[in-house]
C-alpha cells in the first residue's frame, strides 16, 4: 500500500499544532496591505493581521499560490518516494484560482506521479474539518481510495452559515453583489451567509442582532441534524473568540457534539470577510 500524503492551502485555516500533528503540508497564498506583502499565516499570523485590520482603512487583497508553488510541493512529496499518493484538497474554484493552480501543477508532474486534486467546494476550515478528517485516515494507514470514500461520504451531509459584521469587504473583494452590499448597510441586519453546491456565496437569510442570527442558525441546524447524531463541529472567528464560544455552548445545549475546533479566520479569508466574522461547520462524527 501506497504512502498517502495531505496537502491543502492555507485557507483552510487549520491550527498549527494540528498540522504538525497530522503532518498536513500547505501551500500559502499571499496578502498585500498596500505596497507590502506578506505569506499568509507565515510573515503575517491572524492576530497581527486582525489588529492592523483596525488601525487603517486601506483594503487588504489576497492572492492565489502560483503553479510553481504547487509544483515544488508535489515534487517533495514523491521525489524519495514515487509511489506515494498525494491529495491535494482547495479552497473552492468560485471564489480563488487556487484549485486551478494545483490542477496545472499536475498536469507538469512527471508521468506515473498519483496526484488528486479536490475543489472543497467551501473556505475557512470548512476546507479545513476535510482535510484534518483525510489526514487522520491517512495516519491511520488508509489507502488513497478509502480516503477519497471518505470525503465523498463528508460532502453527502454537510452544514455551512457564516456571519460576517459587514458586507462591504465581500462586496469590494468581488465575492458578493453591489445589491447585497448596499441593503445590508442601510438596514443593519445580519445577514446569514452559505456557501451553495456550487462553492459560491448565497444568502440564506437576514435577520437583526447577532443572537437572533445565532438562534436562526440553530434552527436551521435542527432541519439537518438530529439531536442524539454524533457531529463534529468547526467554529472560525475573526478575532471573535467570545462569539464563537458563545455559538459553540449553543450547539453543545442541542446536539450530540463529538469534537469542536476553534480557529482563526486567516489573512487570506480575513481580507475578504473583515473582522468579527464567525462561521460554522458541521459534518458527521
Amino acid at each position: 500500500m501506497s504512502k498517502v500524503r495531505v496537502v491543502t492551502d492555507s485557507t483552510a485555516d487549520i491550527p498549527e499544532d494540528i498540522r504538525r500533528r497530522l503532518d498536513i503540508e500547505v501551500v500559502p497564498l499571499k496578502v498585500h496591505f498596500g505596497i507590502q506583502s506578506y505569506v499568509d499565516s507565515v510573515t503575517i499570523h491572524p492576530k497581527e493581521f486582525y489588529d492592523r485590520f483596525a488601525e487603517s482603512s486601506l483594503l487588504w487583497k489576497s492572492s492565489q499560490p502560483s503553479p510553481v508553488d504547487f509544483l515544488a510541493k508535489y515534487k517533495s512529496l514523491t521525489s524519495e518516494d514515487p509511489a506515494t499518493s498525494v491529495i491535494s484538497i482547495h479552497l473552492s474554484s468560485a471564489l480563488s484560482g487556487t484549485y486551478q493552480s494545483a490542477v496545472l501543477a499536475k498536469s507538469m508532474m512527471e508521468e506515473g506521479r498519483d496526484i488528486t486534486v479536490i475543489d472543497s467546494k467551501t473556505a475557512s476550515f470548512g476546507t479545513g474539518i476535510r482535510v484534518v478528517r483525510a489526514a487522520e485516515a491517512a495516519q491511520a494507514g488508509k489507502s488513497k481510495e478509502e480516503i477519497l470514500a471518505l470525503l465523498k461520504e463528508l460532502d453527502e451531509k454537510f452544514s455551512l452559515y457564516f456571519l460576517v459584521n459587514t458586507l462591504q469587504y465581500l462586496h469590494k473583494g468581488g465575492r458578493i453583489g453591489k445589491a447585497a452590499a448596499i441593503l445590508g448597510s442601510l438596514l443593519h441586519i445580519k445577514p446569514i451567509l452559505s456557501i451553495d453546491e456550487d462553492g459560491e456565496i448565497t444568502s440564506v437569510d437576514k435577520v437583526r442582532g447577532h443572537r437572533k442570527a445565532m438562534d436562526r442558525i440553530l434552527e436551521f441546524l435542527h432541519e439537518t441534524w438530529s439531536p442524539n447524531e454524533p457531529i463534529e463541529v468547526g467554529i472560525s472567528h475573526g478575532n471573535a473568540l467570545q462569539e464563537a464560544e458563545t455559538l459553540s455552548a449553543l450547539i453543545n445545549r442541542h446536539f450530540n457534539v463529538k469534537r469542536t475546533t476553534f480557529t482563526w479566520v486567516g489573512p487570506a479569508v480575513g481580507s475578504h470577510s473583515g473582522p468579527g466574522t464567525i462561521a460554522l461547520f458541521v459534518i458527521k462524527a
